[in-house]
């Protein structure tokens, strides 16, 4: 599409490339503004790339291509499109624009967000412009590093006399553990065990993050609480002092921005902890504002009568279905949502923990309400500060219906990208669960995972997809070096998707240097600084590099942060696909073991002769196209420059 930003009632121009010998008399654009089905015209536009279409469906590889554009309007803050395509015996069609004169009807196929279609489909893959305000435009090209403060570094000033023992300044619900101890798996008590991070050791560790290539610090909760994890907070009116207080924000974000990075909070608008001061006050008095603040229900699972998120009794739900609730939360000024965002705030964009369940309680669904208002309270605080914060959402499964882009400027996206990555990459012999999954998590080949991740892509639009989260795990899930069976091959192959796909990658502290972990408690392990330099395992330089590496050539290449995707090739232990932009085009084929060769026709892939390695082994060229051999884990990226013809 010429434009990724268009504005209510613009007109946009779309393309569609179609292979010449498919024999395409003529295409339409269907769209439904009002609700209403309408058909444009497309026309032929002389045969070159577009790498700004940013449909996502598998290539076939075409001996020669032909372009069809139309031109839509934005008649609607979201307008669903896809292309019809008439193939008709009559070439008298072609001058009718795809409908035979002879009376006799055109074979037809549709084109959406999935592929090809032979039969009539839903509006649910449909392509789609959106035309509400604009992500920021430092996201897109970012890489994300998610932190957890207690587990990251300490800073010299809470330091023991006895290096890496345990603090002695810690609250008395805290377990205090010296920086090298185990990690405590209990339910009951790995909540309560405090390693003593900070966020002073936050920033006086800033030159890692730089060094790796990142350049947004996402922080896990900073808000005092009564657990390590600090999703029960009992403030949100100050940073725990545990941290270093709301001073030691201040200044991470200063030493942040002073190096080019931002600074990521995680607010839980779902709940917050039974000993939250609006909790507290709830409880004091149920008649006063406060009790209204939080969700009640004769069947509520506390004694109290108060529901709690997922029955756990600490976590009381919030009842946004409430307005002077949502005041608090993110209307006014002083609101939560509006107070931390910007600089000298604390920080410049916000990840929205259990979103998927926030104003949602049987009966009462307000979810898609509270999203548009969190998004504009973001918006109106950019406007008066000077700043573009970031919005994404936890959500773990189909999030097609909270993030069509008025709310979430983007989702984590687990279930388009991290659960079929696991499934495609796992270990034979290690079959981890996935975020509550009763079923252990399968071992599929390239063409299902291809499949799955392009059906997820297509029920948002693109502006979501590439402003959403992509990741390998998180601090809730197992670590990818446990999930590949500690192979470093393996995890190169993993972080090559992590950085070639569309969306914004997020690297959990600690996955770039190999840190192991069956699950997310067991996989939140104190940062082993004392390791780096030294022989010593749990440090691995290799990956470190090889981590390095693949975020430099993330954030320096167009196509790789903000192309368009086109799938080439997949195979049980292979995936080709192309990323493309104005810019240049890189061509990404990751195996997970050894393969036949892969060979692709040159006529596809115009100008791929005059390109070199990015990363990993060259494509072998010969008189009749480009092969792809490898004889193992492979990650390969062969970058050109063909020529790319403006938007007319």
């Amino acid at each position: 599409m010429s434009t990724q930003t268009p504005s209510l009632g613009e007109v946009v121009q779309v393309r569609l490339r179609v292979p010449a010998r498919s024999a395409v008399d003529g295409v339409h654009v269907r769209t439904s503004p009002d609700g209403e089905q309408e058909f444009v015209a497309a026309y032929r536009v002389p045969s070159a790339s577009d790498p700004q279409d940013m449909g996502s469906h598998h290539g076939d590889g075409s001996d020669a291509d032909q372009w069809w554009q139309a031109e839509l309007r934005c008649h609607n803050p979201v307008t669903n499109y896809r292309f019809l395509l008439g193939r008709s015996s009559s070439r008298e069609a072609e001058s009718e624009g795809g409908v035979a004169t002879d009376g006799e009807p055109s074979a037809y196929q549709w084109v959406n967000g999935t592929g090809v279609h032979d039969r009539d489909v839903p509006d649910a893959a449909d392509f789609r412009l959106v035309t509400f305000t604009a992500p920021p435009a430092w996201a897109a090209g970012s890489v994300v590093y998610q932190v957890f403060p207690d587990r990251f570094a300490r800073d010299a000033s809470v330091e023991p006399e006895v290096e890496g023992a345990p603090r002695t300044d810690l609250p008395a619900w805290a377990g205090a553990a010296g920086w090298d101890e185990t990690v405590d798996l209990a339910a009951q008590s790995g909540p309560q065990q405090v390693f003593g991070g900070t966020l002073r050791g936050v920033t006086e560790h800033l030159d890692h993050v730089e060094d790796l290539g990142a350049n947004v610090v996402y922080l896990t909760p900073f808000f005092p609480a009564r657990s390590n994890h600090r999703y029960d907070a009992v403030s949100f009116d100050e940073v725990d002092p545990v941290l270093g207080g709301t001073p030691a924000l201040l200044d991470l974000q200063r030493a942040a921005h002073a190096r080019g990075l931002m600074v990521m909070g995680d607010i839980t608008t779902n709940h917050t902890g039974e000993e939250h001061e609006w909790f507290g006050a709830a409880l004091a008095d149920p008649s006063a504002d406060q009790g209204g603040w939080f969700v009640r229900h004769e069947e509520a699972d506390r004694d109290d009568g108060y529901v709690s998120w997922l029955a756990v009794g600490s976590l009381p739900k919030l009842d946004h279905s409430n307005l002077d609730l949502r005041a608090a939360m993110f209307d006014r000024d002083d609101s939560v949502i509006r107070r931390w965002l910007g600089p000298e705030r604390g920080i410049d964009a916000w990840r929205v923990d259990v979103a998927n369940m926030t104003g949602r309680y049987r009966d009462v669904d307000v979810a898609h309400d509270v999203a548009r208002q969190v998004r504009r309270a973001v918006d109106e605080v950019g406007q008066q500060r000077g700043c573009e914060a970031l919005l994404i959402a936890e959500h773990t499964h189909d999030h097609s219906a909270d993030a069509v882009g008025d709310g979430w400027h983007g989702v984590m996206n687990y279930s388009g990208f991290t659960r079929p990555i696991w499934t495609w990459l796992r270990d034979e012999a290690f079959s981890p669960t996935f975020l509550g999954s009763p079923v252990r998590v399968p071992r599929l080949g390239g063409d299902l995972v291809a499949e799955t991740m392009q059906e997820f892509t297509a029920i948002v639009p693109w502006r979501t997809v590439v402003h959403s989260f992509t990741l390998l795990g998180s601090h809730d899930t197992t670590r990818v070096r446990t999930l590949v069976g500690d192979d470093p091959e393996m995890v190169a192959v993993a972080a090559g998707l992590l950085f070639t796909m569309p969306g914004i990658p997020m690297v959990t502290y600690g996955d770039e240097i190999g840190m192991p972990g069956d699950f997310g408690e067991d996989g939140r392990r104190p940062m082993p600084w004392s390791s780096r330099g030294r022989d010593d395992s749990r440090w691995d330089e290799a990956t470190l590099h090889a981590y390095r590496v693949l975020v430099a050539a993330r954030r320096s290449t167009p196509a790789l942060h903000s192309g368009g995707l086109r799938w080439l090739h997949t195979e049980d232990d292979a995936l080709v696909f192309l990323r493309e932009h104005p810019d240049g085009s890189v061509l990404v084929h990751l195996a997970r073991a050894a393969h036949e060769p892969i060979h692709l026709p040159i006529p596809s892939l115009p100008g791929i002769d005059q390109g070199s390695a990015v990363f990993g082994p060259a494509v072998e060229f010969t008189l009749k196209g480009v092969t792809l051999a490898t004889e193992g884990p492979t990650v390969r990226m062969w970058c050109w420059e063909p020529p790319v013809p403006t938007w007319a």
